[in-house]
């Protein structure tokens, strides 16, 4: 008999109770470096020629693998994905998308790969209404409706063929042998199986990570995934064809159209037709460093330069005492509700969309700059009116993002990085399994409502062939000199922009290392509330002993002060780091999460 929902809820309480730890309090010494759980807090990582930092150890061991046999940061990156599409199916993999940065250390080049999944030639604008309503979210999620052409194989055959070093075929050992003979089921998987709920998979899914009784596999189980490891072989030996046009393809249709809820409309040809598309980076100068990041349809790397820039004149302190102080916090979250109202307005597929770049031309910031008042919050701005703008597009729609994304973040012997967001959108995507991964519910990153009421269609609306809004901000950061200084990236739907935008100010402001920026507490506005992270750990330790102050607390109190609604929420970034220093690289990966930095 299968379980009770009543029965899952407990199981689930009793699983995130045991998983709550505080990287805060570990750094404080407030609590033991390791948890009752087992799970050991992350300090600063050093290496003195090559690093990777992702969000699994055996996905890292992958990509440290491959540079020690003189693979570049390309290979590396596509060995951890291969085996993060394993470890981490909640997260990323074959059957998602990725925007990468790559940066080439002797041509001093970035190259950017735009490997967005794309909606079928089927795809309508009213894809997610009924009677003129938009459906509700979670059943557009579990359904074929919400799947979009896989982008990531493309975009690792990509970049493959431009800065590969290794034969093709040796970056699939790492995983196929894992695939093979099992890997440990980690506290995370388990975790999200539990929140997520057997019922909520397809058929296919539910037997892989759940038994017979519907609980999923126990942490440290031994899951091997024979049916990927047989679409790794085919692909190491084929190629991206057949995955694109071969049966692989067949077999990703197919799940499409029997998914259930609702059926999807992938054809062969809208898989076959697949391009990964390149697009000029977004690059600003802030404090004198150059940060660059994606541009559309990502609006990560517009969103974190125009809230830079909004900042640039002001003092937001200088050096480890002015972390977390009061005025730079009200000015980072006013600034980045300008840029929020800017981004939900404008930002789209730009080969659908004319995304006016306007938006980061100086006399344009410097307008929106008067709406901040450094000493009271403002209400939710409206879109300003940068050069370039359409006026046939409405206001800000009403996306809504989820969360079930990775970061890879890599630099190589020679110099090289990428920096690699990738996703399949919430956690475990669709839910739809196909040849042994899971199939991505991208289209829901597109607006439910596609015009407004004067019937003007949004920028973010469905249509054929088309790539949502991504909010994904992969970046590197170059130091006065010119200098690659760090390769940076979060997980976390549309507060990745705030988890980025914390650790650049906190590395280049606050002068804080990869591993205490990836740590430092999260904040900042999507355009609303001031949001902060609410760790229960923290609360509950305070409770007790009332002489330590929990750091979202004293915030909260700070920015109330300025007039801010407050919004706590457990806010689980995934930052990973990599700061580039005289003496080596020194790497940071998120406590929140299961990732690790590691080098030579």
């Amino acid at each position: 008999m299968a379980r009770s929902k009543y029965a899952r809820l407990i199981g689930t309480l009793a699983i995130i109770a045991g998983c709550l730890t505080s990287p805060v309090l570990a750094q404080r010494g407030a609590i033991a470096p390791e948890s009752a759980t087992g799970r050991t807090e992350r300090g600063l990582q050093q290496a003195r020629t090559f690093m990777v930092s992702a969000a699994n150890p055996l996905a890292v061991e992958a990509g440290v693998e491959m540079l020690q046999a003189g693979g570049s940061a390309a290979d590396a990156a596509i060995a951890v994905q291969l085996v993060l599409n394993l470890v981490e199916p909640q997260s990323s993999g074959l059957g998602g998308g990725a925007f990468t940065l790559h940066w080439d250390a002797s041509a001093r080049e970035i190259t950017t790969y735009d490997g967005r999944e794309t909606a079928s030639a089927a795809a309508r604008p009213d894809r997610f209404l009924r009677d003129g309503k938009p459906m509700p979210f979670d059943a557009a999620v579990h359904s074929g409706l919400s799947i979009g052409v896989p982008g990531v194989l493309r975009l690792l055959e990509a970049v493959h063929r431009a800065q590969g070093r290794l034969p093709w075929q040796r970056l699939f050992d790492p995983a196929i042998k894992l695939a093979e003979a099992g890997f440990p089921v980690s506290q995370r998987l388990n975790l999200m199986l539990h929140w997520i709920g057997a019922a909520n998979f397809d058929a296919s899914a539910r037997a892989y990570f759940f038994d017979a009784s519907g609980w999923p596999h126990p942490v440290g189980h031994k899951l091997a995934n024979l049916a990927l490891a047989a679409t790794f072989k085919a692909i190491r030996d084929r190629g991206a064809e057949v995955f694109y046009t071969g049966e692989i393809a067949a077999q990703i249709v197919e799940a499409v159209a029997k998914a259930p809820n609702a059926p999807g409309d992938i054809s062969i040809t809208d898989l076959a037709s697949y391009k990964v598309e390149a697009r000029p980076p977004v690059c600003v100068e802030y404090r004198k460093h150059r940060i660059c990041g994606m541009g559309p349809p990502s609006s990560g790397g517009l969103a974190v330069a125009q809230t830079l820039k909004l900042l640039e004149p002001y003092n937001l302190g200088r050096g480890r005492r002015a972390v977390l102080n009061g005025p730079a916090l009200h000015l980072i979250a006013e600034a980045q509700k300008l840029s929020f109202a800017d981004r939900d307005f404008y930002v789209g597929d730009p080969n659908v969309v004319r995304v006016p770049m306007g938006m980061l031309d100086p006399p344009y910031l410097g307008v929106r700059r008067l709406l901040i008042d450094p000493k009271a919050a403002m209400a939710r701005p409206k879109a300003g009116q940068p050069p370039g703008a359409q006026a046939r597009l409405t206001g800000e729609d009403q996306t809504r993002e989820s969360v079930g994304t990775s970061h890879i973040s890599i630099v190589d012997a020679g110099g090289n990085a990428v920096s690699m967001t990738t996703t399949i959108e919430a956690a475990f995507g669709s839910r739809v399994m196909a040849a042994g991964f899971l199939l991505n519910n991208e289209m829901t990153d597109f607006s439910f409502q596609p015009v407004d009421g004067a019937g003007k269609l949004v920028a973010n609306a469905i249509g054929p062939g088309k790539r949502p809004r991504s909010s994904m901000a992969p970046t590197l950061i170059f130091d006065p000199a010119g200098k690659l200084m760090a390769v940076a990236g979060s997980p976390g739907g549309s507060r990745i922009i705030l988890y980025v935008v914390k650790a650049i100010v906190a590395m280049i402001d606050w002068e804080m290392d990869a591993q205490a920026a990836s740590a430092l507490l999260n904040f900042g506005s999507r355009g609303g509330p001031f949001e902060i992270e609410f760790d229960p750990a923290l609360t509950i330790d305070a409770i007790w002993r009332p002489w330590i102050s929990p750091p979202s607390l004293w915030t909260a109190l700070k920015m109330r002060h300025y007039g801010h609604r407050i919004a706590p929420d457990l806010m689980t970034s995934g930052l990973q780091i990599i700061r580039a220093r005289a003496e080596g690289l020194e790497g940071g990966s998120d406590p929140r999460r299961e990732g690790i930095s590691k080098g030579d």
